[in-house]
């Protein structure tokens, strides 16, 4: 598609990743972070600032939004500096963090108020699939809009699908996270085992990526926990949100899920009690007592 104004809201770990392939694609961008000192990479590779997400949403032609919780994302679009304020009619708004199924309604309302048009596209991936241009992105909302903005998302992402209605993208995400709460505890405890077993656990990880236990999370996180590294490619913080909001979701339809509930209480283990809510999910490997670094 012909290359466009894209104001984004939210230059953290996953928002740099995408702006930056904004970027590279010829599009113009203009962003805004509440902490401005971490928009700073983008802007050196040619985004332009904007003072409030208002200012921004006033500049553009699609507005996306990537940032924390769902008070976050109300604050957004809702405050009184927020993009409600400052988009113009015809343009489209597309809340990309990992929100409530409800706030994404709410938006599409205030959106159809305001004759603009709305998509809720959360992601997965993680940092890597941000740099790399190979997130899977999960939409839902105004289908018109869907089909305009398939090639911009496709910029960014390997694999852009449409749910339905609005909501519908967010249901997806918690989908996908109730998926990845099973990987996480899997292969924390598979090292865990492993490594009191008296195995060389790089032997172990080449033997189960050729196998039936292969997985997203253990090919990019294993590595990652094997040098010590636990830094962010996604917050552990944030995990513990989106399965708080999978399993209120799940309440609202009448489903129990222990498996689920069982890896919430771990990540509230690590966020709550061990305060490393800012590491990365494989953080929580660092809460087993039988595990040495």
């Amino acid at each position: 598609m012909a290359t466009m104004k894209i104001g984004f809201i939210g230059t953290g770990v996953m928002g740099t990743g995408i702006i930056q392939n904004f970027l590279k694609a010829g599009n113009e961008v203009v962003v805004f972070n509440r902490t401005k000192a971490h928009a700073d990479t983008v802007i050196e590779a040619g985004a332009a600032w904007a003072a409030s997400a208002r200012e921004v949403a006033a500049q553009a032609d699609v507005t996306i939004s990537m940032v924390g919780f769902p008070k976050d994302v109300e604050e957004t679009y809702f405050g009184e500096n927020g993009v409600f304020k400052g988009a113009q009619p015809g343009t489209t708004v597309i809340d990309m963090t990992t929100s409530t199924p409800s706030l994404a309604a709410k938006i599409a309302a205030q959106a159809h108020q305001q004759h603009l048009t709305a998509l809720d596209a959360p992601v997965s991936g993680g940092d890597i699939g941000a740099q790399n241009g190979t997130l899977t992105i999960m939409v839902g909302g105004d289908r018109a809009a869907f089909d305009k903005y398939t090639p911009l998302l496709n910029e960014i992402g390997q694999r852009v699908s449409y749910f339905g209605a609005a909501g519908k993208g967010q249901h997806t995400k918690m989908a996908n996270q109730i998926m990845i709460a099973g990987t996480m505890t899997g292969l924390t405890e598979m090292l865990v085992y492993a490594q009191n077993a008296g195995l060389n656990l790089n032997d172990v990880l080449s033997t189960l990526e050729a196998g039936g236990a292969d997985n997203w999370s253990m090919e990019n996180y294993v590595p990652r926990i094997l040098q010590n590294d636990y830094t962010p490619g996604f917050f552990a913080k944030h995990f513990l949100k989106d399965l708080r909001i999978a399993l209120q979701e799940a309440d609202k339809m009448g489903l129990d899920l222990p498996a689920t509930k069982q890896a919430k209480q771990l990540y509230e283990h690590m966020v709550d009690d061990e305060k490393l809510g800012n590491d990365g999910t494989q953080g929580l490997i660092l809460t087993y007592p039988k595990w040495q670094k």
